[in-house]
């Protein structure tokens, strides 16, 4: 739990920013998660998962798709049929992950443009300087 000593602010290793920041720093789990959100029925088979995910390989994607699992976001489905046919959906709290996810590609639509011009700065080896779309004010208590 996050908690406040004296003027700093300290996350614990199992408060709930870091634990849900642990699930978007690992690479492929938002955009596994957001494809199945948006997979009409809900349920998708692997090698459909890995044609709609370009670059993904398909030990990467099975190694994702066994991480959400083992976390509770997605349940995998076995038919007993030759050859098994497996099939993964989101579980309900993987949809209401899925809603944190929309929200941050939704933020990354808006700021695009900006986002655009910070990687063309590190690109170019410039030092990013402050750019007017990313200036916050400081909450004052």
């Amino acid at each position: 739990m996050a908690r406040s000593e004296d003027t700093q602010l300290v996350f614990d290793a199992s408060c709930a920013p870091r634990r849900v920041m642990g699930l978007f720093t690992v690479k492929w789990v938002s955009l596994v998660v957001h494809a199945l959100d948006r997979w009409p029925g809900g349920r998708c088979r692997t090698g459909q998962l890995q044609r709609a995910l370009p670059g993904i390989s398909k030990k990467m994607l099975v190694q994702t798709l066994r991480d959400v699992e083992a976390r509770g976001l997605v349940a995998r489905h076995v038919q007993s049929v030759v050859p098994p046919k497996v099939e993964y959906e989101l579980t309900p709290l993987g949809k209401t992950f899925a809603q944190a996810v929309e929200m941050l590609y939704r933020w990354g639509e808006e700021h695009q443009q900006a986002l655009d011009e910070l990687e063309a700065n590190m690109a170019g080896g410039h030092e990013v300087s402050e750019s007017p779309s990313f200036k916050f004010a400081l909450k004052e208590d």
